[in-house]
């Protein structure tokens, strides 16, 4: 990680700007306000960056984001290029599957599977540990004479001229913009984790894929490097106790079609994370005044459609453009209204693929028919419309 910090307010000519949150948005954000001679300071809870996580998918709309930010080549050149996959039956038999090239004309380019550390390594590099403030969660604000003053979590403040929510899903600073944000269980718990192989070792094509049971969905995406990214999701009651993780997994999913076993069995107890999954509110206001929310703090998304980063990275990408040309207060309002309705959008179409994990049997063969039978011609061109390179604008 490169080392360097932000030119002073005195010395740039630009406000200082605060940011709570060195997640994806936090730090794709942080970049484009650097570049543009904002000095920044990144306010994060942890106390480092964590060494480990699981995968994420990049869709070409957010490589065009990165693009923007001038990092898609680093990240192309980091990741894997893949394609959009295909869906199974806990059987083996498909109900989808598209060929890779077409896919690919239609979205404009491959897809890229990054391990999420490897991700938030080159985000951070592009602006400096000097920008970068750990274990400095940021608990809420108060306005200060035209100002913001961030109240750290450690009784401490600091003050900055504009101030930008990018702490997550549990955002301290969404709920002080909106007190009655809620959250409520989606009816499912999920695992992520890392396997140290790669599926064209066990005979697979080396494609993404995603297997839909009665109760479990699982799916994989290669990362390249004899790494494979999983995920699998169970319909449960909220915190359900299920022992060892991946002794479950590997339990209840132990006839699943290839490469569904060998993938757990060559993942390590530390290499796996389980969340169960819930709604929250989306913000009604994203902005007011020198305050405004980037990411999952202003549109918090189920991870079905693999667009909760990518949205990040589309905020980032919008809002720094706007700052390089506005005073901030003006440009967190026109973001504001550049991205709520698209990020909306993304919120309830990754809600309604959600939804797949908890039908009742009946109607989950009903889908299964109707994917089976939606022209790859239509299913290209909303595949399109939603993940390629020209959906970011």
């Amino acid at each position: 990680m490169t080392s360097g910090g932000s030119p002073s307010a005195a010395t740039s000519g630009r406000p200082s700007i605060g940011i709570a949150g060195a997640g994806i948005a936090g730090l794709a954000l942080a970049g484009a306000l650097h570049r543009s001679g904002y000095p920044v300071t990144v306010f994060e809870e942890r106390p480092e960056f964590a060494p480990t996580g699981a995968g994420i998918t990049i869709w070409p709309n957010a490589l065009a984001a990165l693009d923007s930010l001038g990092l898609g080549d680093r990240i192309r050149a980091a990741g894997n290029p893949v394609g959009a996959g295909g869906i199974r039956t806990a059987d083996g038999r498909w109900l989808r599957r598209m060929d890779r090239a077409r896919i690919e004309a239609a979205l404009g380019e491959p897809l890229i599977a990054i391990h999420r550390v490897e991700l938030i390594e080159l985000l951070a590099e592009a602006i400096g540990t000097n920008d970068l403030r750990f274990s400095a969660g940021v608990t809420g604000f108060k306005p200060n004479g035209g100002r913001v003053k961030a109240l750290l979590a450690d009784g401490t403040t600091a003050e900055v001229d504009a101030l930008i929510g990018a702490d997550g899903f549990r955002s301290a600073i969404a709920r002080q913009l909106q007190p009655d944000i809620r959250e409520r269980y989606a009816g499912y718990t999920a695992w992520r984790g890392v396997a140290e192989t790669d599926t064209a070792h066990l005979g697979d094509d080396g494609e993404p894929a995603e297997f839909w049971g009665r109760r479990h969905q699982f799916g994989f995406v290669p990362l390249g490097r004899g790494r494979t990214y999983w995920f699998a999701t169970e319909t449960a009651p909220a915190a359900t106790t299920f022992g060892d993780d991946l002794d479950h997994l590997r339990s209840t999913l132990h006839d699943w079609p290839s490469p569904v076993a060998a993938l757990l069995d060559a993942t390590a107890c530390g290499a796996i994370s389980r969340h169960d999954i819930y709604d929250r509110t989306v913000a009604r206001r994203w902005s007011a005044g020198a305050v405004t929310l980037v990411g999952d703090a202003a549109h918090p998304m189920r991870p079905h459609l693999g667009q909760g980063g990518c949205q990040a990275l589309e905020d980032a990408a919008i809002l720094g453009r706007l700052c390089e040309g506005s005073a901030p207060l003006d440009a967190f309002a026109e973001y504001e209204r550049l991205r709520q309705r698209r990020a909306r959008r993304y919120v309830r179409l990754s809600a309604l693929a959600g939804r797949t994990n908890s039908l009742p049997w009946p109607l989950q063969g009903a889908l299964h028919q109707v994917i089976r039978t939606i022209p790859d011609k239509l299913a290209l061109r909303q595949l399109s419309a939603v993940s390629g390179r020209k959906a970011f604008r």
